[in-house]
C-alpha cells in the first residue's frame, strides 16, 4: 500500500508527520510556531522541496508553508530530515498550532499587548486539551498594523483600545461577533477555560460543531458565562491589512513580500533566506496574506531589496491588481479540486482590470471549502463538477451561490463593468 493510499482521509489537517494525498503527489505541511523560521531552517526546506518534491510551495492563510508534489518513494527520507532538525508537528490529531499572530507581532510599535507572549502561553496551556478539532485556532490580535479580523478563525481576542483588557469573538458571516471581554492579565486563563468548555461540549456529545463559529448561540453563551467575560466591547475598526510593501517597525522597516496565489519555488524561498541575513536579523515570518515578512532592514538598504525581490518573481507594491486575486492550487494539482482555479483566476482577471484597480477582490475556489482565502470577496467562484463555477457576490464559498455560470459566461458579466457597485446588476436574477 502506497503512503498516498493510507493517509488520504478528511477531516484532519495535513502535517509533516501526515502528509495529504493531492493531485501532484503528496503534500507535506510545515506550521512554524508563530509562523516563525530561521535563515537555516528556511534553506534547509528549500533544498528538501527540491530533492523530494517538485520544488514548487505554497504559503498558506494560516501561515504555514507547503511543499508540495512530494514522491511516495521520498516521503520517509523528507520525513526524517525535517523530524532531526525539529520541524514536525508534535504527534497527534493536531491542532499543530492553536495559535496565530501577525508577522509584526512583537516589532509593531502599534500593538497594545505582546501578542506573542500572549499566544505562547495559550499554545502551552492548550496543550493539555483533548477533543479540539484539527483545524481550530485563534486568532491574538494586538491591535498593531496588520488585523487579524478577516482570517476566519474560530476564536478572535483582539486589544481593546487602552490595552489594559481583551475582546473575546467569534467569526460569522456578518464579520467577528463579540462575546465579551476580560482584563489582559486573565486572557490566558480566559482562552483556556473557552478551549476547554467546547472540548467538553464536543467530548460528551452535547455538539458535534467541528468550529466554534456552528456552535449553539446558548452553548457560546454557556462558554461565555464559565469563562466570566465582562460585557461584549468591538475594538476600533482600522485598515485592512496591507498584503505587500514597506511597513514601519520599532528601530528598522520591514518588508513585506506578496507571492501571486502565495505560491512560489525553492530558488525564490533560498533567496528570501539570503535576503534575510543579508539586509534584515536573518529571520522569516510567513504571513496570514500569504507571503513573507523580512523583520529589521535598514533603510539604506530598502531600494536595493525591493529590486532584487521584484526581480525574483515577489509582489512588492501593496497596490499591485494581482493581491486582489485570491485562488486555491486548483486541479489538477489538489485532489479536492473540480476546476483549475489559478488558471481561470488570471483569465477572469483580464476581464475585470479596472475594477481590480480599484480594491475589487476575486476569489476562485477549486472546490467549496475554499483554502484560499476564508473571508468574503467581491465576488467569490466556487469550482462544480461539471467545470462551471457557484457564484457568490460580496460572500464566502460557504453561502448560497446566485448562479451557476462558466469562465467564458463570467467574462461575458464582468467585461462590461465599471464599477464595484456595477456588480450586484451584474448578478441580479436568481440562480439558474
Amino acid at each position: 500500500m502506497t503512503t498516498s493510499s493510507r493517509i488520504m482521509r478528511k477531516g484532519w489537517c495535513p502535517g509533516v508527520r501526515r502528509p495529504m494525498a493531492t493531485g501532484d503527489g503528496l503534500l507535506v505541511r510545515l506550521h512554524p510556531p508563530a509562523g516563525r523560521l530561521t535563515a537555516a531552517q528556511v534553506r534547509l526546506i528549500a533544498e528538501a522541496a527540491r530533492q523530494h518534491g517538485n520544488g514548487h510551495l505554497d504559503i498558506t492563510a494560516r501561515g504555514n508553508l507547503q511543499i508540495r508534489g512530494v514522491r511516495d518513494e521520498s516521503y520517509p527520507a523528507l520525513m526524517t530530515l525535517l523530524n532531526r532538525v525539529g520541524l514536525t508537528e508534535p504527534e497527534g490529531d493536531g491542532p499543530y498550532r492553536v495559535t496565530m499572530v501577525s508577522p509584526l507581532a512583537g516589532v509593531d510599535m502599534r500593538e497594545r499587548f505582546d501578542a506573542l507572549a500572549l499566544a505562547q502561553a495559550i499554545e502551552e496551556k492548550a496543550r493539555s486539551i483533548t477533543g479540539l478539532p484539527a483545524k481550530f485556532f485563534i486568532a491574538i490580535d494586538g491591535g498593531g498594523l496588520l488585523p487579524l479580523d478577516t482570517i476566519g478563525a474560530d476564536l478572535h481576542l483582539a486589544a481593546l483600545d487602552d490595552g489594559n483588557a481583551v475582546a473575546f469573538g467569534l467569526s460569522s458571516l456578518n464579520g467577528l461577533q463579540w462575546i465579551g471581554a476580560t482584563d489582559s492579565s486573565r486572557a490566558t486563563e480566559t482562552a483556556v477555560t473557552i478551549l476547554s468548555g467546547y472540548a467538553e461540549m464536543r467530548d460528551s456529545g452535547r455538539s458535534e460543531a467541528r468550529r466554534l463559529r456552528d456552535l449553539h448561540p446558548n452553548m457560546v453563551g454557556e462558554l461565555a458565562d464559565k469563562a466570566a467575560l465582562g460585557p461584549a466591547a468591538a475594538a476600533s475598526p482600522r485598515n485592512p491589512a496591507p498584503r505587500a510593501g514597506i511597513l514601519d517597525v520599532v528601530g528598522a522597516k520591514a518588508v513585506l513580500l506578496a507571492l501571486p496565489f502565495g505560491r512560489c519555488k525553492s530558488p525564490q524561498l533560498e533567496q528570501a533566506a539570503e535576503w534575510s541575513e543579508q539586509f534584515g536579523t536573518g529571520e522569516i515570518r510567513l504571513s496570514f496574506t500569504r507571503g513573507i515578512l523580512l523583520p529589521g532592514v535598514a533603510e539604506k538598504h530598502l531600494a536595493e531589496l525591493l529590486q532584487a525581490a521584484a526581480q525574483s518573481g515577489f509582489i512588492i507594491e501593496a497596490d499591485d491588481h494581482r493581491l486582489s486575486l485570491a485562488a486555491c492550487p486548483g486541479k489538477p494539482d489538489c485532489a479536492s479540486a473540480r476546476t483549475p482555479a489559478p488558471d481561470d483566476a488570471l483569465e477572469l482577471a483580464h476581464a475585470c482590470e479596472g475594477l481590480l484597480s480599484q480594491g475589487f477582490t476575486l476569489h476562485v475556489s477549486g472546490c467549496p471549502k475554499g483554502c484560499a482565502h476564508p473571508g468574503k470577496a467581491d465576488l467569490t467562484l466556487v469550482g462544480r463538477d461539471d467545470g462551471r463555477y457557484d457564484v457568490v457576490p460580496n460572500g464566502t464559498p460557504r453561502e448560497t451561490a446566485s448562479h451557476h455560470l462558466s469562465v467564458e459566461e463570467l467574462m461575458t458579466r464582468l467585461l462590461p463593468l465599471n464599477t464595484v457597485d456595477d456588480l450586484s446588476r451584474a448578478f441580479a436574477e436568481n440562480v439558474r
